[in-house]
């Protein structure tokens, strides 16, 4: 019997002793552990998602203007509100000092408010590159200005910027990869469903409109969008797709400038490398070499008043967020469609996120003062020291990983560097302009100023220091050419960590996603990076032989979707599983093994061992659950309910007998 199927069972199933196991209390949160989260009318036995969360929730219904809730959701609205504290107190100093992080993140926020000058400017602040875009004339012409765009974040042509030499880790190194769409999937141009040529139709409306507000007269600006289509079309069908692109080795090809040129013939690339002020530039990788051969086919076959369209449209498209209403209207009325979002975001919180993207360091270093504490960054250290203590001890006694491979793991997991809360050193930003208006020239000179710094990395030592994420974001992740994992104070806010809970609660929940992302080095994907970082397969045939044996159990396990002929599920979902699970034993494993587990004691009723089953579930709690499933994915329910039945923890915590759907006959175990 199925995992999924059996959660249906009868409550009848359950242990007598369950019953006992779930305590009655009353009243508010407690040493950070609310007990009104929980829904008493189901048994943990039963389906401990719904025990766990069914309280919350209730009292947390999907707002009008979203279509997913879920405690991560309420983490980043509560991040988003102090970001909005924060830019508020700055507004309202008006005798900052000039050139200090206050005024930059006051101005840039006073700049973004101010509707009124906004919508009075309409397109004045752009009206010199619309200039330098209309005096266009020959190919010459046409990739300086390309160079000018991508500099201030306009994505035309393609994409080119720094990155990690996959093949050498210590080094950066430049890259090109395919861009210049205007539409997110490559499928939105090239598939032949209703729907694509429904959306494709949108699009040319949307561009014509644009247009049109730029001051094209309709026909000429209906004409222009099916152009500019046709262009986009062309460089999407060269493109490699999602799944393509997800092998490191698929988009790595270091290339000579001698090669450039023989590439892409008619984009003189020591000429561009000039503009974008890196001359020295000898070398850099081509993700796709056939995108860029398409590339300069069509800048020879379309006409340079295609091209001006082209860049037209793609400077509005950038910039629209930060015009007048007309522009934010429209491009929040294509959107609309690409996400399902039926209202627009208020003003605050667009300029807000611009802020975030582009001064996100800035903001953050206030944010850390506020909101974060040495004392938690001390206590988060330990806790993941104590993972990584757990994960060497498995990988020791690893059934299916041979001994030289177990060798190197450890290497590689002495290795991994900890990032936690923020950085030791902050970005400079006193080379950056900011002022009062007009709100789009701060956005653009901020991204100039973001494109030049990382561009100044290229042909560098890697800086293994340096944070490429603001430390107010709330998200975590594991980087494998980095061999780091990365814990930003943003995520390290309640549910996930909270000063006030006990240990059990902290380590179900942040032990949990450290876990997780730490096993993102040693999993299939991180197999084929090194201890540095580098590109290199450091298991053997046997192993991966072995691991994908395991793996068969936790596919076995997964829901089907599509009419249950064939289970709809991927490699991603079930190396997704595979880590959430050996995340969890790994925190619970590190619990048992610390300091921290004989300092917790019971609350409201609660064993520690429950505690930290309930603060593992709780950071996934979720309001829809039935939004993962209608895009395939795992839910939150099947995902807390499948994991937790496959540790025997979890039914020795709550007494659960074999019968119990929250125990799973056939227990699957990687870590």
């Amino acid at each position: 019997m199925r995992l999924i199927v059996s959660l249906l069972a009868a409550a009848a199933c359950l242990a007598p002793g369950a019953l006992a196991a779930v305590p009655v209390h009353s009243g508010g949160a407690v040493d950070g552990f609310n007990p009104s989260d929980l829904d008493r009318g189901v048994l943990p036995g039963q389906n401990f998602f719904e025990f766990a969360n069914g309280g919350w929730i209730k009292t947390n219904p999907v707002p009008p203007d979203r279509t997913h809730w879920s405690a991560l959701s309420s983490l980043r609205e509560l991040n988003r509100e102090r970001i909005h504290r924060i830019l508020q107190q700055a507004a309202a100093e008006t005798n900052a000092v000039p050139g200090s992080i206050a005024q930059k993140i006051g101005d840039f926020y006073v700049s973004g408010m101010d509707v009124n000058a906004i919508n009075a400017a309409r397109l004045k602040p752009l009206a010199s590159e619309f200039r330098r875009i209309n005096a266009i004339h020959n190919l010459d012409g046409l990739q300086a200005e390309v160079a000018r765009l991508q500099k201030m974040g306009v994505n035309v042509l393609f994409k080119f910027g720094k990155m990690q030499d996959f093949k050498d880790s210590t080094q950066v190194i430049g890259y090109a990869d395919q861009g210049g769409f205007g539409m997110p999937r490559r499928a939105d141009y090239i598939k032949d469903s209703a729907a694509a040529q429904k959306l494709r139709h949108e699009y040319v409306t949307h561009v014509a409109r644009m247009l049109e507000l730029y001051g094209t007269d309709t026909e000429q600006a209906r004409h222009n969008a099916q152009r500019i289509l046709q262009i986009e079309t062309v460089l999407a069908k060269a493109s490699m797709s999602r799944a393509e692109r997800r092998d490191p080795r698929a988009i790595y090809h270091p290339t000579s400038l001698k090669e450039l040129g023989q590439l892409t013939p008619d984009f003189p690339w020591q000429r561009y490398f000039i503009l974008m002020g890196h001359p020295e530039i000898q070398n850099i990788n081509v993700t796709h070499p056939d995108f860029f051969a398409a590339l300069d086919r069509e800048l020879k076959h379309a006409p340079i008043a295609d091209w001006k369209s082209y860049l037209r449209w793609h400077l509005l498209k950038a910039t629209a967020p930060y015009l007048s209403q007309p522009f934010v209207k429209e491009h929040f009325r294509f959107r609309a469609l690409l996400t399902g979002r039926t209202q627009i975001p208020p003003r605050w919180q667009r300029v807000a996120a611009a802020e975030d993207r582009v001064l996100g360091f800035a903001v953050g270093q206030v944010f850390i003062e506020r909101y974060f504490s040495a004392a938690a960054r001390q206590r988060i250290n330990e806790m993941l020291d104590n993972i990584e203590s757990a994960l060497r001890d498995e990988i020791i006694t690893l059934d299916w990983m041979s001994v030289e491979t177990k060798k190197q793991a450890l290497v590689k997991l002495s290795l991994v560097t900890e990032k936690i809360g923020y950085p030791e050193e902050w970005p400079d930003y006193s080379g950056l302009m900011i002022n009062r208006g007009p709100y789009v020239l701060n956005v653009l000179r901020a991204n100039v100023f973001k494109t030049e710094r990382e561009l100044l990395t290229i042909g560098r030592p890697l800086d293994r220091k340096r944070w490429e994420m603001p430390p107010q974001t709330t998200r975590a992740y594991y980087d494998p050419s980095m061999n780091e994992i990365v814990l930003p104070a943003g995520i390290l806010q309640p549910p996930f960590f909270d000063a006030k809970a006990p240990p059990a609660i902290n380590y179900g929940a942040a032990g949990a996603l450290m876990g997780r992302e730490l096993l993102r080095g040693f999993d299939l994907k991180g197999s084929h990076y090194d201890s540095r970082g580098n590109l290199r397969d450091w298991w053997t045939r046997t192993d991966l032989e072995h691991y994908n044996a395991n793996e068969r159990c936790i596919a076995a396990q997964l829901p089907k979707r599509g009419g249950g002929v064939e289970p709809a599920i991927t490699g991603r979902q079930i190396a997704g599983f595979t880590r959430e699970l050996g995340g969890l034993r790994l925190a619970e494993l590190a619990y048992r093994d610390s300091e921290a587990a004989r300092q917790t004691h019971p609350i409201g009723g609660f064993s520690a061992d429950q505690l930290f089953f309930l603060g593992f579930a709780h950071t996934w709690a979720e309001s829809a659950a039935g939004y993962a499933a209608k895009e395939s994915h795992l839910t939150a329910r099947e995902r807390v309910n499948g994991i937790v039945a496959n540790l025997p923890a979890f039914r020795q915590a709550f007494d659960l007998k074999n019968e119990s759907p929250m125990v799973n006959p056939h227990a699957c175990k990687i870590w």
